[in-house]
């Protein structure tokens, strides 16, 4: 029996392990195709970055339209494990409700969702997900205002609409190789902007690329060059 058979077919541990592991490089490969690619990606393009042959794919997910449910299913459990983990890891609710943030950022949900979007209903994703984010950080941000750390007219929707904002890919099919790091520098700067007036100055640096006016030119000239020629080979 293979290492890729199901954790149900073999009682030993290392075939569960083996077969989990599959399961988990199945669905964070496929995130990355399909927020790149759309829903119909090749899954053959999926199972190779993902490390497994494609018959391993469908054993793990027979239809095209489980593995939609299972990357929506797994993106919003890990976002559901990423608020529980940092309320209750970080003292701070502003620094807890920061990390989040940046955790969600790179599960690249305005990415995957919205492109699988008409896949499934809310009830076939909501009932697979074992914790939903929206209440433990809505209360970190409560917390975060009882504490002054937070401007008070500041409500979930700034919070979680500016995630999904930032983490679409720049125009250009995603090609600007800084593209995750220059979201996460802008969401820093947000994140300052929640502030109250009159907070003292922020200490942490912004990380990521600083794309000054001369970079910026660089980069237009690119993504515009880049568009022109996928649409030409098109035609």
């Amino acid at each position: 029996m293979s290492a890729d058979t199901d954790a149900t077919a073999d009682s030993s541990a290392p075939m569960r392990a083996d077969a989990r592991r599959n399961r988990e490089q199945i669905l964070r490969a496929a995130r990355e195709v399909f927020a790149d690619q759309g829903p119909d990606a090749p899954l053959d393009e999926i199972a190779r970055r993902a490390g497994v042959g494609i018959a391993t794919l469908y054993r793990r997910f027979p239809r095209r339209a489980d593995l939609h449910r299972g990357v929506a299913v797994e993106v919003l459990t890990a976002l559901g494990e990423a608020a529980h983990r940092a309320a209750a890891e970080e003292h701070d609710p502003y620094l807890a409700l920061r990390r989040f943030m940046h955790a969600a950022l790179d599960l690249k949900i305005g990415s995957v969702m919205p492109s699988l979007l008409g896949r499934f209903t809310v009830d076939d994703i909501l009932d697979g997900v074992p914790g939903d984010a929206v209440d433990p950080v809505d209360a970190l941000l409560v917390r975060a205002q009882a504490q002054g750390r937070i401007r008070l007219d500041v409500v979930l929707g700034d919070i979680t609409l500016m995630i999904v904002r930032l983490s679409r890919p720049l125009p250009g099919g995603g090609r600007f190789s800084a593209d995750d790091a220059l979201a996460h520098r802008q969401l820093d700067v947000y994140i300052d902007g929640l502030r109250p007036t009159g907070s003292p100055r922020p200490t942490t640096e912004l990380g990521g690329p600083a794309v000054d006016a001369v970079a910026f030119k660089r980069f237009r000239e690119q993504m515009i060059g880049e568009a022109y020629d996928a649409q030409a080979d098109d035609d």
